[in-house]
């Protein structure tokens, strides 16, 4: 089977071949982003990469980094993915540990004082009122 063999191949198509990102425009953008390292140096989609590269991929907030074991033109399914590199990524931190961020609706204009108090009550925040000095109980 030589032709099965691939001695290179671009690394947006590869990213997305073995199931790093869902499309592999949304690939080349993260290569054109700054997003995707290999070996420590940022890459343009265009890359030629071997087996026995570092790939840093950054995305939604966390980093994966895998080393090319298989090169792959085509997608592949997920079982076959998951033979084509080896995953050295930290794991992802808990749901838990994410912190709650607090979202107002687009348009709903300038807080009031009760919806100002429940953000920094939500935040962790210390009001300022004559209620909240923590030298008089």
């Amino acid at each position: 089977m030589a032709s099965d063999e691939v001695t290179s191949a671009r690394v947006d198509s590869w990213i997305w071949s073995v199931r790093l990102t869902k499309t592999r425009s949304t690939a080349a953008a993260a290569c054109r982003a700054g997003h995707v390292r290999v070996n420590g140096e940022r890459v343009k989609p265009a890359h030629a990469l071997r087996p026995g590269d570092e790939v840093r991929l950054r995305q939604a907030g966390r980093e994966r980094i895998v080393v090319v074991t298989r090169l792959v033109r085509k997608r592949v399914g997920a079982p076959v993915a998951v033979e084509c590199y080896v995953d050295n990524s930290p794991p992802a931190p808990p749901r838990e540990a994410v912190p709650v961020i607090a979202v107002r609706d687009r348009g709903a204009g300038r807080p009031t004082k009760r919806d100002r108090r429940e953000l920094d009550q939500l935040r962790g925040r210390l009001g300022m009122g004559p209620d909240s000095d923590p030298e008089h109980p």
